[in-house]
Protein backbone atom coordinates (compact mmCIF):
# COMPACT_ATOMS: atom_id res chain seq x y z
CA UNK A 1 0.00 0.00 0.00
CA UNK A 2 2.88 2.36 0.77
CA UNK A 3 4.13 2.27 -2.84
CA UNK A 4 0.68 3.17 -4.14
CA UNK A 5 0.33 6.00 -1.63
CA UNK A 6 3.77 7.35 -2.52
CA UNK A 7 2.75 7.30 -6.20
CA UNK A 8 -0.45 9.19 -5.35
CA UNK A 9 1.54 11.79 -3.42
CA UNK A 10 3.94 12.18 -6.37
CA UNK A 11 1.02 12.69 -8.74
CA UNK A 12 -0.54 15.20 -6.33
CA UNK A 13 2.66 17.26 -6.35
CA UNK A 14 2.77 16.99 -10.15
CA UNK A 15 -0.83 18.22 -10.51
CA UNK A 16 -0.08 21.09 -8.10
CA UNK A 17 2.59 22.25 -10.56
CA UNK A 18 0.50 21.71 -13.69
CA UNK A 19 -2.53 23.59 -12.39
CA UNK A 20 -0.64 26.89 -12.09
CA UNK A 21 0.83 26.74 -15.59
CA UNK A 22 -0.50 29.46 -17.96
CA UNK A 23 -1.57 26.92 -20.61
CA UNK A 24 -3.70 25.05 -18.04
CA UNK A 25 -5.34 28.22 -16.78
CA UNK A 26 -6.10 29.28 -20.34
CA UNK A 27 -7.95 26.02 -21.07
CA UNK A 28 -11.01 25.94 -18.79
CA UNK A 29 -11.78 22.31 -19.55
CA UNK A 30 -8.23 21.24 -18.69
CA UNK A 31 -8.15 23.52 -15.64
CA UNK A 32 -11.42 22.10 -14.34
CA UNK A 33 -10.16 18.54 -14.82
CA UNK A 34 -6.91 19.26 -12.99
CA UNK A 35 -8.73 21.09 -10.18
CA UNK A 36 -10.98 18.10 -9.59
CA UNK A 37 -8.02 15.71 -9.59
CA UNK A 38 -6.15 17.98 -7.18
CA UNK A 39 -9.04 18.01 -4.70
CA UNK A 40 -9.52 14.23 -4.94
CA UNK A 41 -5.83 13.51 -4.41
CA UNK A 42 -5.46 16.13 -1.66
CA UNK A 43 -7.85 14.21 0.61
CA UNK A 44 -5.81 11.02 0.24
CA UNK A 45 -2.47 12.80 0.72
CA UNK A 46 -3.66 14.52 3.90
CA UNK A 47 -4.87 11.19 5.30
CA UNK A 48 -1.57 9.58 4.28
CA UNK A 49 0.41 12.24 6.18
CA UNK A 50 -1.74 11.56 9.22
CA UNK A 51 -1.08 7.83 8.83
CA UNK A 52 2.69 8.37 8.50
CA UNK A 53 2.72 10.42 11.72
CA UNK A 54 0.96 7.63 13.61
CA UNK A 55 3.31 4.93 12.25
CA UNK A 56 6.33 7.11 13.17
CA UNK A 57 5.01 7.46 16.72
CA UNK A 58 4.51 3.68 16.89
CA UNK A 59 8.11 3.16 15.80
CA UNK A 60 9.37 5.57 18.48
CA UNK A 61 7.29 3.91 21.19
CA UNK A 62 8.65 0.48 20.18
CA UNK A 63 12.22 1.80 20.35
CA UNK A 64 11.58 3.04 23.88
CA UNK A 65 10.33 -0.40 24.89
CA UNK A 66 13.41 -2.01 23.34
CA UNK A 67 16.03 0.32 24.82
CA UNK A 68 14.58 2.04 27.89
CA UNK A 69 15.15 0.48 31.32
CA UNK A 70 13.10 2.96 33.35
CA UNK A 71 9.76 1.24 34.19
CA UNK A 72 7.86 4.53 34.14
CA UNK A 73 8.99 5.37 30.60
CA UNK A 74 8.23 1.82 29.49
CA UNK A 75 4.71 2.02 30.94
CA UNK A 76 4.10 5.33 29.11
CA UNK A 77 5.27 3.75 25.86
CA UNK A 78 2.90 0.80 26.34
CA UNK A 79 -0.05 3.12 27.00
CA UNK A 80 0.84 5.13 23.90
CA UNK A 81 0.94 1.98 21.77
CA UNK A 82 -2.48 0.93 23.11
CA UNK A 83 -3.83 4.21 21.67
CA UNK A 84 -1.79 4.23 18.46
CA UNK A 85 -2.49 0.70 17.17
CA UNK A 86 -6.29 1.26 16.81
CA UNK A 87 -5.58 4.63 15.14
CA UNK A 88 -3.22 2.95 12.68
CA UNK A 89 -5.78 0.26 11.84
CA UNK A 90 -8.58 2.81 11.37
CA UNK A 91 -6.41 5.01 9.12
CA UNK A 92 -5.39 1.99 7.03
CA UNK A 93 -9.05 1.12 6.47
CA UNK A 94 -9.85 4.73 5.54
CA UNK A 95 -6.96 4.86 3.08
CA UNK A 96 -8.01 1.58 1.45
CA UNK A 97 -11.52 2.95 0.96
CA UNK A 98 -10.21 6.26 -0.41
CA UNK A 99 -7.91 4.47 -2.87
CA UNK A 100 -10.77 2.58 -4.51
CA UNK A 101 -11.02 4.07 -8.02
CA UNK A 102 -14.15 6.16 -8.45
CA UNK A 103 -16.45 5.91 -11.41
CA UNK A 104 -15.63 9.09 -13.38
CA UNK A 105 -19.35 9.47 -14.07
CA UNK A 106 -20.34 9.62 -10.37
CA UNK A 107 -20.28 13.42 -10.27
CA UNK A 108 -22.48 13.79 -13.36
CA UNK A 109 -26.18 14.59 -13.60
CA UNK A 110 -28.42 11.69 -14.58
CA UNK A 111 -31.20 10.67 -16.95
CA UNK A 112 -33.90 8.70 -15.11
CA UNK A 113 -36.14 6.47 -17.21
CA UNK A 114 -39.01 4.49 -15.67
CA UNK A 115 -41.15 2.12 -17.75
CA UNK A 116 -44.08 -0.09 -16.78
CA UNK A 117 -43.32 -3.78 -17.21
CA UNK A 118 -45.43 -6.89 -16.67
CA UNK A 119 -48.70 -6.28 -14.90
CA UNK A 120 -50.83 -4.08 -17.17
CA UNK A 121 -52.48 -1.08 -15.50
CA UNK A 122 -51.05 -1.97 -12.10
CA UNK A 123 -47.51 -1.86 -13.54
CA UNK A 124 -48.14 1.68 -14.82
CA UNK A 125 -49.49 2.72 -11.42
CA UNK A 126 -46.39 1.25 -9.77
CA UNK A 127 -44.16 3.13 -12.25
CA UNK A 128 -45.90 6.29 -11.05
CA UNK A 129 -45.24 5.32 -7.42
CA UNK A 130 -41.55 4.82 -8.18
CA UNK A 131 -41.35 8.19 -9.92
CA UNK A 132 -42.88 9.92 -6.87
CA UNK A 133 -40.43 8.03 -4.62
CA UNK A 134 -37.47 9.34 -6.63
CA UNK A 135 -39.04 12.79 -6.85
CA UNK A 136 -39.22 12.99 -3.04
CA UNK A 137 -35.71 11.59 -2.67
CA UNK A 138 -34.43 14.26 -5.09
CA UNK A 139 -36.18 16.97 -3.05
CA UNK A 140 -34.50 15.73 0.13
CA UNK A 141 -31.10 15.86 -1.64
CA UNK A 142 -31.72 19.35 -2.99
CA UNK A 143 -31.55 18.12 -6.58
CA UNK A 144 -33.50 19.56 -9.50
CA UNK A 145 -35.80 17.20 -11.43
CA UNK A 146 -37.21 17.97 -14.88
CA UNK A 147 -39.63 15.74 -16.80
CA UNK A 148 -38.66 15.41 -20.46
CA UNK A 149 -41.32 13.08 -21.78
CA UNK A 150 -44.11 10.87 -20.43
CA UNK A 151 -46.90 8.56 -21.48
CA UNK A 152 -49.66 8.21 -18.91
CA UNK A 153 -51.26 4.88 -17.98
CA UNK A 154 -54.96 4.36 -18.68
CA UNK A 155 -55.72 3.91 -14.95
CA UNK A 156 -53.08 6.25 -13.56
CA UNK A 157 -49.33 6.27 -13.28
CA UNK A 158 -47.12 6.11 -16.34
CA UNK A 159 -46.38 3.65 -19.11
CA UNK A 160 -43.13 5.58 -19.47
CA UNK A 161 -41.64 8.69 -17.89
CA UNK A 162 -38.22 10.19 -18.61
CA UNK A 163 -36.65 12.94 -16.52
CA UNK A 164 -33.33 14.57 -15.72
CA UNK A 165 -31.81 14.88 -12.25
CA UNK A 166 -29.32 17.69 -11.65
CA UNK A 167 -27.15 18.24 -8.60
CA UNK A 168 -23.96 17.08 -6.86
CA UNK A 169 -23.06 13.38 -7.14
CA UNK A 170 -26.44 12.50 -8.69
CA UNK A 171 -25.33 9.59 -10.85
CA UNK A 172 -23.03 8.26 -8.12
CA UNK A 173 -26.04 7.82 -5.84
CA UNK A 174 -28.73 6.92 -8.35
CA UNK A 175 -26.79 4.38 -10.48
CA UNK A 176 -27.70 1.56 -8.09
CA UNK A 177 -31.40 1.97 -8.95
CA UNK A 178 -31.07 0.56 -12.49
CA UNK A 179 -32.91 -2.73 -12.94
CA UNK A 180 -36.31 -4.35 -12.50
CA UNK A 181 -38.36 -3.25 -9.48
CA UNK A 182 -41.15 -5.62 -8.47
CA UNK A 183 -44.27 -4.87 -6.43
CA UNK A 184 -46.54 -7.32 -4.61
CA UNK A 185 -49.90 -5.92 -3.52
CA UNK A 186 -53.66 -6.00 -4.08
CA UNK A 187 -54.37 -3.69 -7.04
CA UNK A 188 -57.18 -1.16 -6.77
CA UNK A 189 -58.85 -2.93 -9.70
CA UNK A 190 -58.76 -6.35 -7.99
CA UNK A 191 -62.23 -7.38 -6.76
CA UNK A 192 -61.24 -10.70 -5.16
CA UNK A 193 -58.59 -9.22 -2.86
CA UNK A 194 -55.78 -11.25 -4.42
CA UNK A 195 -52.17 -10.14 -4.26
CA UNK A 196 -50.70 -9.47 -7.71
CA UNK A 197 -47.06 -9.14 -8.76
CA UNK A 198 -46.19 -6.38 -11.21
CA UNK A 199 -42.94 -4.81 -12.33
CA UNK A 200 -41.38 -1.61 -13.64
CA UNK A 201 -37.98 -1.08 -15.21
CA UNK A 202 -35.70 1.73 -14.03
CA UNK A 203 -32.71 2.93 -16.06
CA UNK A 204 -30.30 5.55 -14.73
CA UNK A 205 -27.84 6.96 -17.28
CA UNK A 206 -25.05 9.50 -16.72
CA UNK A 207 -25.79 12.71 -18.61
CA UNK A 208 -23.09 12.99 -21.26
CA UNK A 209 -21.86 16.22 -22.79
CA UNK A 210 -21.13 16.80 -26.47
CA UNK A 211 -17.36 16.59 -25.99
CA UNK A 212 -17.70 13.15 -24.35
CA UNK A 213 -19.93 11.41 -26.88
CA UNK A 214 -19.52 12.23 -30.55
CA UNK A 215 -22.89 12.08 -32.32
CA UNK A 216 -22.93 12.44 -36.10
CA UNK A 217 -25.88 14.74 -36.83
CA UNK A 218 -26.17 13.16 -40.30
CA UNK A 219 -27.25 9.97 -38.50
CA UNK A 220 -30.18 11.70 -36.79
CA UNK A 221 -33.64 12.31 -38.22
CA UNK A 222 -35.52 15.12 -36.51
CA UNK A 223 -39.33 15.23 -36.47
CA UNK A 224 -41.50 17.86 -34.81
CA UNK A 225 -45.04 17.52 -33.51
CA UNK A 226 -47.54 19.28 -31.26
CA UNK A 227 -47.07 18.90 -27.51
CA UNK A 228 -49.75 16.85 -25.79
CA UNK A 229 -49.04 17.68 -22.15
CA UNK A 230 -49.39 20.79 -19.93
CA UNK A 231 -48.03 24.00 -21.41
CA UNK A 232 -50.75 26.57 -21.92
CA UNK A 233 -51.79 28.04 -25.25
CA UNK A 234 -48.90 26.54 -27.20
CA UNK A 235 -50.11 22.96 -26.61
CA UNK A 236 -51.54 21.40 -29.78
CA UNK A 237 -50.97 24.64 -31.71
CA UNK A 238 -47.21 24.80 -32.33
CA UNK A 239 -44.78 22.11 -33.38
CA UNK A 240 -42.53 22.56 -30.35
CA UNK A 241 -42.18 18.86 -29.40
CA UNK A 242 -39.20 17.05 -30.91
CA UNK A 243 -38.62 13.42 -31.82
CA UNK A 244 -35.08 12.30 -32.70
CA UNK A 245 -34.39 9.00 -34.46
CA UNK A 246 -30.83 7.66 -34.47
CA UNK A 247 -30.79 5.89 -37.84
CA UNK A 248 -27.89 3.44 -37.23
CA UNK A 249 -29.51 2.01 -34.07
CA UNK A 250 -33.19 2.86 -34.60
CA UNK A 251 -33.21 4.53 -31.17
CA UNK A 252 -35.99 7.09 -30.71
CA UNK A 253 -36.02 9.94 -28.16
CA UNK A 254 -38.84 12.45 -27.68
CA UNK A 255 -39.07 15.63 -25.63
CA UNK A 256 -42.04 17.98 -25.25
CA UNK A 257 -41.32 19.52 -21.86
CA UNK A 258 -40.40 22.98 -23.15
CA UNK A 259 -42.43 25.42 -25.24
CA UNK A 260 -39.31 26.07 -27.32
CA UNK A 261 -38.49 23.58 -30.07
CA UNK A 262 -34.78 24.43 -29.69
CA UNK A 263 -34.77 23.60 -25.99
CA UNK A 264 -36.66 20.36 -26.57
CA UNK A 265 -34.13 19.44 -29.25
CA UNK A 266 -31.20 20.10 -26.89
CA UNK A 267 -32.76 18.01 -24.10
CA UNK A 268 -33.62 15.14 -26.44
CA UNK A 269 -30.06 15.19 -27.77
CA UNK A 270 -28.71 14.86 -24.21
CA UNK A 271 -30.82 11.77 -23.64
CA UNK A 272 -29.71 10.31 -26.97
CA UNK A 273 -26.03 10.88 -26.11
CA UNK A 274 -26.50 9.17 -22.74
CA UNK A 275 -28.21 6.14 -24.31
CA UNK A 276 -25.54 5.80 -26.97
CA UNK A 277 -22.88 6.02 -24.26
CA UNK A 278 -24.62 3.22 -22.35
CA UNK A 279 -24.60 1.01 -25.47
CA UNK A 280 -20.87 1.61 -26.02
CA UNK A 281 -20.10 1.00 -22.35
CA UNK A 282 -22.04 -2.27 -22.37
CA UNK A 283 -20.22 -3.38 -25.51
CA UNK A 284 -16.89 -2.55 -23.90
CA UNK A 285 -17.80 -4.43 -20.71
CA UNK A 286 -18.82 -7.48 -22.72
CA UNK A 287 -15.56 -7.44 -24.66
CA UNK A 288 -13.33 -7.05 -21.60
CA UNK A 289 -15.14 -9.48 -19.35
CA UNK A 290 -12.28 -8.95 -16.91
CA UNK A 291 -13.89 -5.70 -15.80
CA UNK A 292 -15.52 -7.69 -12.99
CA UNK A 293 -19.00 -6.24 -12.86
CA UNK A 294 -19.86 -6.22 -9.19
CA UNK A 295 -23.16 -7.59 -7.94
CA UNK A 296 -24.43 -4.07 -7.32
CA UNK A 297 -22.77 -2.06 -10.06
CA UNK A 298 -23.80 -3.76 -13.28
CA UNK A 299 -26.99 -1.75 -13.80
CA UNK A 300 -28.38 -4.49 -16.03
CA UNK A 301 -31.97 -3.60 -16.83
CA UNK A 302 -32.99 -7.27 -16.85
CA UNK A 303 -31.86 -7.87 -13.27
CA UNK A 304 -34.61 -8.09 -10.66
CA UNK A 305 -33.11 -5.89 -8.00
CA UNK A 306 -35.80 -4.99 -5.47
CA UNK A 307 -39.23 -6.14 -4.26
CA UNK A 308 -41.81 -3.92 -2.57
CA UNK A 309 -44.14 -6.22 -0.60
CA UNK A 310 -47.17 -4.23 0.57
CA UNK A 311 -48.98 -6.94 2.62
CA UNK A 312 -45.86 -7.38 4.79
CA UNK A 313 -44.72 -3.74 4.60
CA UNK A 314 -41.30 -4.98 3.50
CA UNK A 315 -38.78 -3.79 0.91
CA UNK A 316 -35.97 -6.19 -0.06
CA UNK A 317 -32.92 -5.53 -2.22
CA UNK A 318 -32.01 -8.90 -3.71
CA UNK A 319 -28.44 -7.98 -4.68
CA UNK A 320 -27.29 -7.69 -1.07
CA UNK A 321 -30.12 -9.43 0.78
CA UNK A 322 -30.99 -6.22 2.63
CA UNK A 323 -34.57 -5.78 3.90
CA UNK A 324 -36.44 -3.07 5.79
CA UNK A 325 -39.98 -3.16 7.18
CA UNK A 326 -40.92 0.47 6.66
CA UNK A 327 -42.33 0.39 3.12
CA UNK A 328 -44.44 3.61 3.45
CA UNK A 329 -41.31 5.53 4.50
CA UNK A 330 -39.33 4.11 1.58
CA UNK A 331 -42.06 5.07 -0.89
CA UNK A 332 -41.90 8.57 0.59
CA UNK A 333 -38.33 8.88 -0.69
CA UNK A 334 -36.30 7.44 2.19
CA UNK A 335 -34.04 5.22 0.08
CA UNK A 336 -30.73 6.52 1.44
CA UNK A 337 -30.14 3.38 3.56
CA UNK A 338 -30.39 1.18 0.47
CA UNK A 339 -27.97 3.37 -1.46
CA UNK A 340 -25.46 3.40 1.41
CA UNK A 341 -25.61 -0.40 1.85
CA UNK A 342 -25.16 -0.89 -1.90
CA UNK A 343 -22.23 1.51 -1.97
CA UNK A 344 -20.55 -0.38 0.91
CA UNK A 345 -21.12 -3.68 -0.89
CA UNK A 346 -19.67 -2.32 -4.13
CA UNK A 347 -16.57 -0.98 -2.37
CA UNK A 348 -16.08 -4.31 -0.61
CA UNK A 349 -16.22 -6.07 -3.99
CA UNK A 350 -13.70 -3.65 -5.49
CA UNK A 351 -11.35 -4.15 -2.54
CA UNK A 352 -11.64 -7.91 -2.89
CA UNK A 353 -10.86 -7.63 -6.60
CA UNK A 354 -7.82 -5.49 -5.89
CA UNK A 355 -9.40 -2.49 -7.60
CA UNK A 356 -7.30 0.07 -5.80
CA UNK A 357 -4.43 -0.07 -8.30
CA UNK A 358 -5.98 2.31 -10.81
CA UNK A 359 -5.80 5.33 -8.57
CA UNK A 360 -2.01 5.50 -8.62
CA UNK A 361 -0.77 6.63 -11.98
Amino acid sequence: MKDKLDAIKHRFEEVAQLIVQPEAMADMQQYSKLSKEYKDLEKIVQKYEEYKLVTANIKNAKEILSNEKDPEFREMAKLELDELYPQEEALEDELKQMMIPKDPNDSKNAILEIRAGAGGDEAAIFAGDLFRMYQRFAEKQGWKMEVLDLTEGTSGGYKEIISTLSGPEVYGMMKFESGVHRVQRVPATETQGRVHTSAATVAVLPEMEEVEVDVNMNDIRKDTFCSSGPGGQSVNTTYSAVRLTHLPTGMVVSCQDEKSQIKNFEKALKVLRSRLYEIELQRHNDEVGAQRRSMVGSGDRSDKIRTYNYPQGRVTDHRIGYSVHNLPTVMDGEIGDFIEELRIAENATKLKDGGSTEKAR
